[in-house]
């Protein structure tokens, strides 16, 4: 393929780039009395990016049309369909930022440069089709990452997110270079498919070892037990805007990534890598659950719901089946949206000083002092449990149904009882909201950005998204059928 076909394939990542050098020069040019228009151009590029990404998920692109750079690039309709979820995801970190900055005097121009970049290596990060390239995506997204997680320089827990971010992504990193190292050395390449057909004929104990510690590097990214330590500490001490990033675009890239590379590259030893997937889909589902229980801080009882949720999202990896796949996908639709609305939430709580609302003692009484994002916050916690008639069952549904058709019955099993325990903390939210005495801390309107992200939100996960199920059921199928067609 010419010079010509592969820029093409990665226009979304032209347009990114572009714009976050030009937004990068205007932020030093302009300084931070601009930072609104920033934010603003900075959402446009992220918009037109996803615009350049539907015709390949529309489309179906896969196999070799689809590959850039000798293969190691791959714009495929499964890269499409990730890509288009963080564009949003990235989206709304923007727009619900200045807000919440502007209370602290802190809203500073590089923000939005910094969710592009990040948005950058995450793009790549979805469609790498070889080490090297993974390896420069997930590293662009982290370099940038660990900056916004200290964002806040003058406040010690931003401050401390960004450490600790910092240093336990540096071993995962290591771990993972050190996985990869041992691919190559035992197989001889870096591509996804070279490595698949090495791998053919059996593993070495060597490259066995390379497979374990890659999926351990990439699990560090997901968030998944037993590599969960640090998401606790930095969804509660990075800005909440942050966090809302954090918990939704990075996730969607690096379980994508993790499907990819499981599929594509270890495509020839499912069972070699299905256990340990297992293994960390039942801990995740039982460790977040349990671990929620006591949290009395509303964003790290969201960090431990987002590692409950990567358990059941790993459900549908392990079935390493099309169904499996595609009820993944699904579910990160799901996911990104109940918890773009969830953060938004937390944001729109705040007192008359403009201090913000983050315990479960700030929101007792909620129903009766902002009705409004009560009634938002008990159809977001009743989904995330999966109660029935919500999105949030729906998309389980759809994870156990692929699992007991790959004969994973007692994987099914386990995770339905698992999460029951899950249920517990969200009905528990709801309970303090609409039936403890409240609070003394009134709460302050909000701007309408924030309210416009919560109802469309809300109005997804409710009953009106099954309308929306057929569609999104296709274009799962279509974008997962791109990792089961041969090149």
């Amino acid at each position: 393929m010419n010079l010509t076909a592969s820029l093409s394939l990665i226009a979304p990542e032209l347009v990114l780039s572009a714009s976050s050098l030009i937004l990068l020069l205007m932020a030093a040019w302009m300084g931070d009395r601009h930072t609104q228009t920033i934010s603003w151009l900075a959402a446009l590029a992220l918009a037109a990016a996803t615009i350049l990404a539907v015709p390949a998920l529309s489309g179906g692109a896969s196999g070799l049309s689809s590959e850039a750079f000798g293969g190691q690039f791959r714009a495929d309709a499964y890269a499409a369909f990730a890509k288009i979820l963080i564009y949003i995801a990235a989206i709304a970190s923007i727009l619900v930022a200045p807000a919440f900055f502007e209370r602290l005097r802190a809203m500073r121009a590089e923000y939005p440069v910094l969710i592009v970049l990040a948005t950058i290596g995450m793009s790549i990060m979805v469609s790498a089709n070889d080490l090297m390239t993974l390896y420069i995506g997930l590293e662009l997204n982290s370099l940038a990452s660990y900056v916004l997680a200290a964002f806040l320089r003058n406040e010690t827990r931003s401050a401390e997110a960004g450490l600790k971010y910092f240093v336990l992504g540096a071993l995962a990193s290591g771990i993972l270079l050190f996985g990869m190292s041992l691919l190559y050395g035992f197989t001889g390449t870096t591509n996804f498919a070279g490595i698949e057909s090495a791998l053919g004929g059996g593993a070495q104990t060597g490259a066995l070892f390379g497979l374990i510690f890659v999926l351990a590097g990439l699990a560090f990214k997901i968030s998944a037990v037993p590599f969960h330590m640090w998401t606790p500490d930095v969804y509660e001490g990075a800005p909440t805007p942050v966090t809302l990033f954090f918990a939704s675009a990075p996730k969607v890239a690096a379980v994508t990534l993790t499907a990819r590379v499981a599929l594509e590259a270890f495509g020839g030893q499912v069972e070699a890598w299905r256990q340990i997937v297992v293994f960390a889909a039942l801990a995740s589902i039982v460790v977040g659950a349990l671990g929620a229980i006591g949290q009395t801080n509303l964003k790290r009882l969201l960090a431990y719901s987002s590692i409950n949720n990567v358990g059941f999202l790993l459900i549908g990896l392990a079935a390493a089946s099309l169904a499996g796949v595609a009820a993944m996908l699904a579910y990160l639709v799901v996911y990104v949206a109940m918890t773009l609305g969830s953060f938004v939430a937390l944001l729109l709580l705040q007192d008359r000083t403009g201090e913000p609302l983050e315990t479960l003692g700030d929101i007792a009484g909620l129903s009766s002092r902002s009705p409004g994002v009560a009634w938002s916050l008990l159809v977001l916690m009743f989904s995330l449990a999966g109660i029935p008639p919500l999105m949030g069952f729906w998309a389980k549904f759809v994870v156990f149904r692929a699992a007991v058709e790959a004969d994973l019955l007692l994987l099914a099993v386990i995770g339905i009882a698992a999460s029951v325990i899950g249920a517990f903390y969200y009905i528990k939210v709801v309970k303090v909201m609409f039936f403890d005495e409240p609070a003394d801390r009134e709460v302050a309107a909000a701007g309408g950005v924030n309210w416009a992200i919560l109802i469309a939100a809300v109005l997804f996960i409710s009953p009106l998204g099954y309308l929306l199920t057929g569609w999104l059921g296709t274009l799962a199928n279509t974008a997962a059928s791109a990792l089961f067609i041969a090149a």
